[in-house]
């Protein structure tokens, strides 16, 4: 590892926390500083872990220039977010747009003057959901399938690849992200940054806090958990055949140490990054591993209507980021959900009193 300083921020937050540990874990002369506003409720009880590891915790806002750490760092993993996509659909847009496009400017700004290399944590959801609702599905017992034989830019049965169009509307989140990958961009040709772009699918695993808006996965075996009736499946019939793939936290983080120890072979590079076809699951097939692994059903109700910018099915096709870093996902979906309950029993009193 050729950096010795690295800021992160969003430090404190499921992505954010379990990066600084890692780094942390695997190179121990690093400096890691982690910053984080602690808004999302479940942050606060990453600043122990972050604190016994060695990282160094400031409680400041990306949104405001003069919270940045007046340290000199080398590399910034930018995993700060507002990471609803329901976000300003029901209220006011200021602190979605404010925090992911504002608060980029001020990441890329203060990473400028120190000459820092930037790994950027996009979302698949730049890409617009129309276009995504429109390649032709059909349905098995459990999920929804695309169709094969559509003629799709950017598309094919292993998923949706980064040359998908960009035409069409994404939800503030995805277009505040996407107006940040192309500032990016331009700092990465004007003042000569180097940086990368990881537009990222669901993430999972331990130390997530996960809400229905966003960490879903960790929701459903919490709720298992916890014998809570408090599930739906929302939107597309209120059937949960509606299907994501996911990426344990512990591949994006080797994806992330390879980027940043190789960063003038991915300079400038935007990844898609998921766990693709094969670590895919519905949340109705969500629902039977959380049965079988905590031995609990629940009640599960149903709502048909479908929220704003939802998508029947999203798959990632990661095969650029394969072969050009020699990366690959290595934890199946099943793995994914048992790291998380193990998580949730080793810190059951915890949780129980903090998230349920």
């Amino acid at each position: 590892m050729k950096h010795k300083s690295i800021l992160i921020t969003g430090g404190a937050g499921f992505i954010g926390s379990t990066l600084s540990v890692s780094l942390k874990g695997k190179y121990p002369k690093i400096r890691v500083i982690a910053l984080d506003n602690l808004k999302r409720r479940g942050s606060e009880l990453n600043i122990q872990r972050l604190k016994e590891t060695g990282i160094e915790f400031i409680h400041g806002d990306i949104r405001n220039p003069e919270d940045f750490p007046q340290i000199d760092y080398d590399a910034m993993i930018e995993c700060s977010a507002e990471p609803s996509v329901l976000s300003g659909y029901e209220g006011n847009p200021l602190y979605v747009v404010n925090t992911n496009l504002t608060g980029t400017i001020n990441c890329l700004e203060n990473a400028r003057k120190r000459k820092a290399d930037i790994i950027f944590l996009s979302t698949s959801r730049v890409y617009p959901y129309e276009r995504i609702n429109g390649i032709k599905t059909t349905e098995d017992k459990t999920h929804y399938i695309w169709k094969e034989g559509q003629d799709i830019k950017g598309w094919s049965p292993e998923g949706i690849t980064e040359d998908f169009s960009l035409e069409g509307s994404r939800s503030l989140y995805g277009a505040s992200k996407l107006c940040s990958e192309l500032l990016l961009q331009e700092y990465i040709s004007m003042y000569g940054l180097r940086g990368v772009i990881n537009r990222c699918g669901v993430i999972a695993g331990p130390w997530q806090f996960g809400k229905v808006d966003q960490g879903v996965f960790t929701l459903w075996m919490l709720a298992h958990y916890f014998k809570k009736d408090n599930l739906k499946y929302i939107g597309f019939g209120g059937e949960g055949k509606q299907v994501r793939d996911l990426l344990h936290i512990e591949d994006l983080f080797n994806l992330v140490d390879f980027e940043l120890k190789n960063i003038d072979k991915v300079n400038g590079r935007i990844y898609n990054v998921g766990g693709g076809k094969d670590i895919s699951l519905s949340l109705l097939e969500t629902t039977l591993i959380c049965q079988e692994i905590t031995g609990n059903k629940i009640a599960i109700g149903k709502e048909s209507v479908t929220r704003p910018a939802d998508i029947a099915i999203y798959i990632g096709d990661s095969r650029r980021v394969i072969s050009e870093a020699g990366w690959t996902p290595t934890h199946s979906a099943k793995k994914i959900l048992e790291d998380i309950y193990k998580w949730i029993k080793d810190n059951e009193s915890t949780l129980s009193k903090a998230l349920v």
